[in-house]
């Protein structure tokens, strides 16, 4: 199952880096490319941030939140610098694998979004 929405709007989400072009290596040159999205002639953007439950759970605690990386179908422009708190808007989840010899050797979530837009404040 691929682009699970999700609803982020119980978590405080805050820019550890700042969004850069998603980047890659050409398999046939070696040199580093921007990487394109399969429906758009525009670079992708990642941006990192930091992810805490805005409530506490049943036990009165708040988890200690979990840093993720969401890729951008374009570039966001300015005001997501390190510290801007910023809500996700089109937010879809993708759990993912990667095999050597079919060896499963990572696994994870990937997260993307439509766009991204600083809170005011």
């Amino acid at each position: 199952m691929q682009n699970l929405p999700v609803d982020l709007g119980g978590y405080k989400l805050m820019v550890t880096e700042a969004p850069e072009m998603k980047t890659r290596v050409d398999r046939e040159t070696g040199q580093v490319v921007p990487s394109m999205g399969y429906d758009s002639d525009e670079p992708q953007y990642v941006v990192v941030l930091f992810a805490k439950a805005r409530e506490a759970n049943a036990n009165g605690r708040r988890s200690k939140g979990e840093e993720i990386k969401v890729t951008l179908p374009r570039d966001p422009g300015d005001g997501f610098e390190e510290g801007a708190l910023v809500e996700l808007s089109g937010a879809t989840v993708s759990p993912y694998e990667i095999k050597d010899g079919g060896q499963i050797t990572m696994s994870g979530l990937s997260f993307k979004a439509r766009t991204i837009v600083p809170l005011g404040g």
